[in-house]
């Protein structure tokens, strides 16, 4: 029995380095949903500007992305002209003005330009708690039946365009 315990820590070190070693391998950005392969959940929330009511049947007919943002998120921000230059390229964008304000969205758009095809307020959160967003900002691909391929958590950028979402986007466009 003696000798067991001379090898618990030993048996304790080997798990915690294995553990460890395990969770390296994993890009901290790379954060997993339940929801890729499903449709896009089901909602009923205000269009940006004018209150037109706004459903999932929003994302069907052509795949696009839907970005989560606001008027309080600094890396909005950042990616915000990325996103204006993707629109002018033609890509799809719907976006998803998360906890927010509508108003500042209104002046934000007004003028920093306007990406996005429709605009969802989802002043309470509910619909982005039901896509399990983490945060602003974060863009989903959406293929044209409406169901979700891919998340995105973080900055869009021109890199992460080419490298991640547009290899995904691609696939999803009818020839």
């Amino acid at each position: 029995m003696a000798r067991i315990r001379l090898f618990v820590p030993l048996i304790i070190f080997l798990v915690l380095a294995a553990l460890l070693y395990l969770g390296l391998g994993r890009d901290p950005r790379e954060l997993p949903s339940a929801l890729v392969d499903r449709p896009v959940p089901v909602f009923a929330l205000p269009a940006l500007g004018d209150d037109r009511p706004l459903d999932q049947t929003l994302f069907r007919g052509s795949p696009r992305l839907l970005n989560v943002w606001a008027t309080w998120c600094g890396a909005c921000r950042d990616e915000h002209p990325f996103l204006v230059e993707l629109a002018r390229a033609g890509v799809p964008i719907v976006g998803l003005d998360y906890k927010d304000d509508p108003a500042a969205a209104r002046r934000w758009l007004a003028d920093m330009g306007d990406p996005y095809q429709e605009v969802i307020v989802d002043r309470e959160g509910r619909l982005g708690l039901d896509l399990g967003v983490y945060g602003a900002p974060e863009t989903y691909v959406i293929d044209a039946a409406g169901v979700i391929r891919y998340r995105h958590v973080g900055v869009l950028n021109a890199q992460v365009w080419r490298e991640r979402i547009e290899p995904v986007y691609r696939q999803w466009q009818t020839p």
